[in-house]
């Protein structure tokens, strides 16, 4: 039996790992569910961000992703769907970080933009990774 395995450790351990999924579940409802909302009230940015090579109108993307945010939020502070929807949180990230890209492509050619703006929207791109380490850790670690 060597010392990470000793069952006193597990107890001390553990739930303060579950205390840590818990508040980052709840941060990443907090980003999801205020983003899940902008995507509704403020669609046009978003609209922006939708890979050109995907088919049909933007707006049905932005939407989609809006209510997917909402629902991942939902399912990150009920406990008993937490795990499941950490894994789904993590995925989700992945999935857009194409339109993040796109997003940035489209800010640093426009003229319209800002050098600020710019600055910002490629800045925001390695912020993916804790947002997927974060989901995936609440997947690991919730109850």
């Amino acid at each position: 039996m060597t010392l990470r395995t000793l069952p006193l450790l597990d107890s001390v351990r553990l739930p303060s790992r579950r205390r840590a999924a818990d508040r980052a579940a709840q941060r990443l409802a907090v980003l999801l569910g205020g983003a899940g909302v902008l995507h509704f009230v403020t669609p046009a940015p978003f609209d922006s961000q939708v890979p050109h090579v995907l088919p049909g109108s933007p707006r049905t993307y932005t939407y989609v992703s809006g209510v997917a945010e909402l629902g991942l939020a939902a399912g990150l502070i009920v406990p008993r769907t937490r795990r499941l929807t950490g894994a789904a949180a993590a995925a989700f990230f992945v999935a857009v970080f194409p339109a993040n890209l796109q997003m940035a492509a489209s800010w640093l050619q426009s003229e319209k933009t800002s050098t600020a703006m710019k600055v910002g929207v490629v800045a925001r791109l390695p912020l993916q990774i804790p947002l997927i380490t974060q989901s995936w850790k609440v997947y690991r670690d919730a109850r």
